[in-house]
C-alpha cells in the first residue's frame, strides 16, 4: 500500500525542481527560437552543409524541402471523402494458460462523408499457435513476446491495404479523396538493430502493403500525437556548431565523460537539449498552420526504398502533431495536401484525436473479459478433442483466486 504521509514529505522538493525547470526549458527554447530566425537566413547553406557531411554528423537530423519559414494553413477538405484506419491488440502468450499462443485482434474502420454509405466497423481475430509461430523467432535471439508485437505491426499495414483496396474494388483511381491513417510513427526504427534476416521479414511485408496503397492511389499517412522527436531541431545544432565544419568525429568525438552532475558531456552545438520539435513548433504555429515539410534520415529508412518518410508538424488545436507520409505522397503536391486535409479534419471531428484511429483502437483492444472467454472457448474445444488434464498452472489458479 502506498504511504501518503511518507510520500508527501517528497512533494515539495519535486515542485522545487519543477520550477527551475521550467525556467531553464524557457531560456533553452528561446535560443532554440533564436536560432531558427538566424537558420531561416542560412536555409540554403546549411541543407549543403549538411548534405555534405551527414557521414562525420555523430547526431540524426532531418532535412528540410521548404524554406524553414514556411507557415501553411492546411485547407478544408471536400465534402465527400474517405476515411480508413487500422489499428491492433493482442493476447500474449503465456505458459501459465491452457495453451501456448498468442493472438492478434486489427480493428478495421472505413468512414465515409457524405456519400451515403454505411460505415465499417469490426476487427479481425487471428490466432497464431503453430510451433512456426510461436518458436521461428528464437533463429535470432528474439522472445515470442517481441515478434508478436512486430507481427501485429505487420497485421496491421496489410489489413489496412486490403481495406483500401477493396472499397474502391474496380475503380482505376478513388471517386473522392481517400486516405489511409496509422497510428504512430511510419519509421519502423525498433528494427534497426534486428538480424537482417528476421528484420527483412517484418520490414518488406509492411512496404508490400505500402505497394498495393501506392498502387490504389490512396495515401498513407501516420499521426504522431505526443511526439517525442528531436529530428527537426537537431537540424539547428548546424547553425550553432561553433567550428567552420559540422566534423564532429574531429571536432567533437563521442567520449563517456560526463558534467558535475553526472550526465554524459554535450557538444558546443547542443546549447538547446533537451527542446523537442513539438516544443519549438508550438511556439512558431498557430491553429491551423504546418511547419515546412522534412525529410528523415533515420538509418533504417535506408532500406525504404521509394517509400522514404516525409514530416511535417501541424497545429491541430490540441497539440502540435507530426504528421508522416512516404515519398511519393509528400512529393506529389495535390496528394500531400489532400492527405494534410482529410487528417486535419478527423482531428476536429475526434475533439482532439483522428476519429478513425480512435475507433480502431477502440475495435482492437482486448479487455479482460475478452480474454477470459477466449481461453474459455479454447479450453472448451480442447476438452472436446479428448485432450487430458487441460487447465491453467497451480501459480495462475491461485493467483485468481487469491483471499488477500
Amino acid at each position: 500500500m502506498l504511504d501518503l504521509t511518507k510520500l508527501a514529505r517528497q512533494i515539495p522538493d519535486i515542485s522545487k525542481h519543477l520550477t527551475q525547470e521550467a525556467l531553464s526549458a524557457r531560456q533553452r527554447l528561446e535560443l532554440a527560437q533564436k536560432l531558427m530566425q538566424q537558420a531561416e537566413a542560412q536555409n540554403d547553406e546549411l541543407v549543403a552543409r549538411q548534405q555534405e557531411w551527414r557521414h562525420r554528423l555523430i547526431f540524426t537530423n532531418a532535412e528540410p524541402v521548404e524554406p524553414l519559414n514556411t507557415r501553411s494553413y492546411v485547407a478544408a477538405p471536400e465534402r465527400s471523402h474517405t476515411v480508413i484506419a487500422t489499428d491492433g491488440s493482442q493476447i500474449a502468450p503465456s505458459h501459465h494458460e491452457i495453451a501456448y499462443c498468442y493472438l492478434i485482434n486489427t480493428g478495421r474502420v472505413v468512414l465515409h462523408y457524405g456519400q451515403s454509405r454505411h460505415p465499417l466497423l469490426d476487427s479481425l481475430p487471428e490466432v497464431f499457435y503453430r510451433p512456426e509461430d510461436l518458436y521461428e523467432s528464437r533463429q535470432w535471439g528474439i522472445r515470442t513476446e517481441e515478434w508478436m508485437g512486430y507481427r501485429r505491426t505487420v497485421s496491421e499495414a496489410r489489413v489496412l491495404a486490403e481495406l483500401a483496396v477493396a472499397v474502391w474494388a474496380g475503380a482505376t483511381a478513388p471517386p473522392v479523396p481517400t486516405i489511409a491513417l496509422v497510428d504512430g510513427s511510419l519509421i519502423y526504427w525498433f528494427l534497426e538493430p534486428l538480424p537482417s534476416e528476421a528484420r527483412d521479414r517484418i520490414l518488406y511485408a509492411i512496404l508490400e502493403a505500402w505497394d498495393k496503397l501506392q498502387a490504389a492511389g490512396i495515401p498513407i499517412v501516420g499521426y504522431v500525437s505526443a511526439s517525442r522527436s528531436i529530428e527537426a531541431i537537431n537540424f539547428l545544432r548546424l547553425q550553432a556548431c561553433p567550428y567552420k565544419t559540422p566534423d564532429c568525429f574531429t571536432h567533437c568525438p563521442p567520449s563517456l565523460e560526463t558534467d558535475p552532475h553526472g550526465m554524459p558531456k554535450k557538444a558546443p552545438c547542443q546549447v538547446f537539449d533537451p527542446v523537442r520539435d513539438t516544443t519549438l513548433w508550438a511556439s512558431l504555429l498557430q491553429p491551423g498552420q504546418r511547419s515546412p515539410l522534412w525529410r528523415s534520415s533515420v538509418g533504417i529508412l535506408d532500406l525504404y526504398g521509394p517509400h522514404t518518410i516525409y514530416f511535417c508538424y501541424v497545429h491541430v488545436g490540441s497539440e502540435i502533431a507530426r504528421i508522416e507520409m512516404p515519398a511519393w505522397v509528400a512529393e506529389n503536391p495535390a496528394m500531400f495536401e489532400e492527405a494534410l486535409s482529410l487528417t486535419v479534419a478527423q482531428v476536429q471531428k475526434g475533439y482532439g484525436y483522428p476519429v478513425a484511429l480512435a475507433e480502431a483502437h477502440n475495435q482492437a483492444v482486448v479487455r479482460g473479459g475478452d480474454r477470459t472467454r477466449f481461453f474459455a472457448l479454447l479450453q472448451r474445444e480442447m476438452i472436446k478433442a479428448g485432450l487430458k488434464n487441460v487447465g491453467t498452472s497451480y501459480k495462475e489458479t491461485r493467483k485468481r483466486g487469491s483471499i488477500a
